[in-house]
């Protein structure tokens, strides 16, 4: 089956062969510069993500991809659809804005502003105005105070991006991906050999 292409790999030798794997890794590395570039300019850790769970049915299902943005003066609504990640925990979560909240924690150290740190404590935010938020998956039937781990709210630094767009079932890929590794395995190998032993 691929007794041609090692009679050919023979005959280029093994420079050839450093070239190629140079190639190789010059498309991974653009790849991830892109990746990188995208963050920066959408200013989030992830401009792109997987819907993983049906939380968000009917707008989201699973294996959805999700492109996000996160300008920093923008301020969130309710209604908006947001990915969110709470520090320990290892996956994003996207679901709908269900409430929003304005809270201001005072400079100074007064009987009332202690009281309104003390139920924020577990936030830890530093003093000035925040924007506080409750969320919830479409599909779901309770908010999702249960998932913060112990919060009360998300505070804006918990949140990765707000969804811009979307493609149907692309993400499909990458769950096959990570249910089977074998096949992510299999498939970056692939690439990887037929990148060494492509004749150009």
């Amino acid at each position: 089956m691929f007794s041609d292409e090692l009679k050919a790999f023979r005959r280029l030798g093994f420079r050839h062969f450093l070239l190629q794997i140079l190639n190789f890794a010059s498309v991974i590395a653009s790849g991830l510069m892109l990746w990188k570039g995208l963050g920066l300019i959408l200013n989030t850790e992830s401009p792109i993500v997987v819907v993983l769970s049906g939380s968000m049915e009917p707008a989201f299902y699973r294996g959805d991809l999700l492109f996000l943005a996160n300008p920093p003066g923008q301020r969130y609504h309710t209604g908006d659809i947001t990915v969110y990640r709470i520090p320990g925990a290892e996956i994003p979560i996207v679901h709908r804005v269900l409430e929003t909240r304005d809270v201001v924690i005072p400079f100074d150290n007064s009987t009332e502003n202690r009281i309104l740190n003390n139920r924020l404590a577990k936030l830890k935010l530093p003093p000035g105005e925040h924007q506080l938020m409750l969320t919830k998956g479409d599909n779901n039937h309770v908010d999702d105070i249960d998932l913060y781990q112990g919060l009360e709210w998300l505070d804006r630094r918990h949140i990765i991006g707000k969804v811009r767009g979307f493609l149907p079932y692309i993400g499909y890929v990458t769950i096959a991906m990570n249910d089977f590794p074998q096949l992510k395995y299999a498939l970056l190998g692939g690439l990887g050999l037929l990148a060494v032993i492509q004749r150009e």
